[in-house]
């Protein structure tokens, strides 16, 4: 089952994945990171296909999609 891990403080919440995301995997938190950003979060794990759009648009390489055994 594939997976995505999003590292919240790389994250400035473009949301350029949550925009990409084919099957609505990805959404947003009201809490804030370090540098006082709202960061992307997986809302819907279940859902990921392990296409790994995310994390080729997302600009700070904060996105690891990876299969889980």
């Amino acid at each position: 089952m594939p997976k995505i891990e999003i590292e919240s403080e790389f994250c400035k919440g473009c949301l350029f994945c949550v925009e990409a995301c084919p099957k609505d995997v990805i959404g947003t938190t009201s809490a804030v990171n370090d540098k006082g950003y709202q960061y992307a979060v997986p809302v819907h794990q279940e859902n990921c296909i392990g296409c790994s759009i995310c994390a080729i648009i997302c600009p700070d390489a904060a996105i690891e999609v990876y299969k889980e055994d």
